[in-house]
């Protein structure tokens, strides 16, 4: 009779539940607590508000702005990497890595150098004759993005070199003796393969920059708010711990709507290429 296999899981089920279901399980409950037990009265204060509903929908436009950033990168160098030899793959794989092993919050202090009027971005404008004099991207939505877009860009490439890794050349080389050009392969051909890693990376990309609250506070400044400063702004001032677990189950759930949304196109059969 065969063993079951459920020893060999407890540990991590004990972990899981200990490091993950219970502090969710509290935070949800502070989110219903009130004075005379439980309420919902910290959900209707934050929908009801419509700066909180603008916030929200500004974070979910970030994660949005981001992920199109990010894929219009990521899949350039992730078909480079397919199409490579061996010593060019290393190298990508090499850059793509090495920038993961570096601290989120010191990348986002050299973006500050950046995005800076001294910066390269601000010379190079200068002297493109685009603007005419020093133009600083700090504290702008336009610079907000192009540092997520960096920070979270291997989380895209690496599912992509995945599912490419998988993916014959003599695919693309038999569309082209059955006379399909470049764009018709990439359509008809390769983005039906790379639409799981697309999904993955997508879900990655935005559940990272939605919550990524150093660098929306630093790049983003105090002009352009977003929910998790919403919520450091009523644990850390206000002291409004309730209020501000209800604003991160909120945002808790729109995550992972969207996860649940990308994971179901991504088990479609039709999408995934299948017949």
């Amino acid at each position: 009779m065969k063993a079951s296999g459920f020893p060999y899981v407890l540990p991590m089920l004990l972990l899981s539940v200990a490091f993950f279901a219970t502090p969710l399980a509290v935070l949800v409950g502070f989110s219903f607590a009130g004075p005379g037990g439980a309420t919902l009265e910290h959900y209707a204060r934050f929908f009801g508000d419509a700066f909180n509903f603008r916030v929200l929908v500004n974070t979910a436009r970030l994660g949005l702005e981001t992920v199109i950033g990010t894929t219009l990168l990521g899949v350039p160098i992730a078909l480079l990497y397919w199409h490579g030899g061996r010593n060019l793959r290393q190298v990508l794989i090499f850059l793509t890595l090495i920038p993961m092993l570096t601290s989120n919050v010191v990348r986002t202090f050299a973006w500050i150098v950046i995005l800076g009027r001294q910066g390269p971005i601000s010379e190079a404008l200068v002297g493109l004759g685009l603007t005419g004099m020093p133009t600083s991207l700090l504290f702008t939505e336009l610079g907000l993005v192009m540092a997520m877009c960096q920070i979270d860009l291997p989380l895209i490439i690496l599912p992509l070199i995945a599912i490419l890794s998988r993916t014959p050349v003599q695919l693309t080389e038999a569309a082209q003796v059955s006379g399909a050009g470049p764009w018709r392969i990439f359509v008809t051909v390769l983005l039906p393969l790379m639409l799981p890693g697309l999904l993955a990376g997508w879900i990655l990309v935005f559940a990272s920059t939605s919550s990524s609250f150093v660098t929306q506070a630093v790049i983003g400044g105090a002009r352009n708010v977003y929910v998790p400063q919403l919520i450091y702004r009523e644990v850390g001032t206000l002291f409004d711990w309730p209020l501000a677990s209800a604003i991160a189950v909120v945002l808790l759930l729109s995550t992972g709507c969207l996860l649940v949304a990308l994971t179901m196109m991504s088990r479609h059969r039709r999408l995934v290429g299948h017949a």
